[in-house]
């Protein structure tokens, strides 16, 4: 059912069962798990400008990442991403690699009394190329 999952990871504490899922879904139909961490740069810079705390950052959180997997006895594959913006660059990513199922964490968030998903999370729902389950820790 889904050969090609993507997994936007941020380093919050949903990630771990994001990707436990994800592996699990995969499994099934011996598919394939990308993990990704996007490393925003602001307009300012130039977009191929190398922020190394971000980067390692991002690396840290994906080598996390591979350690749930491998917990899982799953082998993923996982990228750096740089972008202006999280959202479209998961989006941008989903079209690219042609998956069939976008997986993001969600951690519960309440901003002004009410529950909010940030700003990601609905540009995803809105323009991504396929099915979307998000997982709330």
């Amino acid at each position: 059912m889904f050969k090609k999952i993507l997994v936007p990871v941020s380093g919050t504490e949903a990630d771990v069962e994001t990707i436990k899922l994800a592996c699990r879904l995969a499994k099934k139909d011996k598919g394939k798990v990308w993990v990704v961490s996007v490393v925003t740069i602001k307009r300012a810079l130039p977009l191929d400008a190398e922020i190394e705390s971000e980067v390692k950052k991002a690396e840290e959180i994906l080598d996390k990442a591979e350690a749930v997997a491998g917990e899982e006895d799953y082998e993923i594959e996982t990228d750096v991403l740089q972008a202006r913006e999280v959202g479209p660059a998961i989006v941008d990513e989903a079209v690219e690699r042609g998956v069939s199922l976008i997986l993001m964490g969600v951690t519960y968030k309440q901003r002004f009394g009410q529950f909010s998903l940030g700003n990601v999370v609905p540009y995803v729902l809105k323009n991504s190329p396929c099915p979307v389950i998000l997982y709330q820790q």
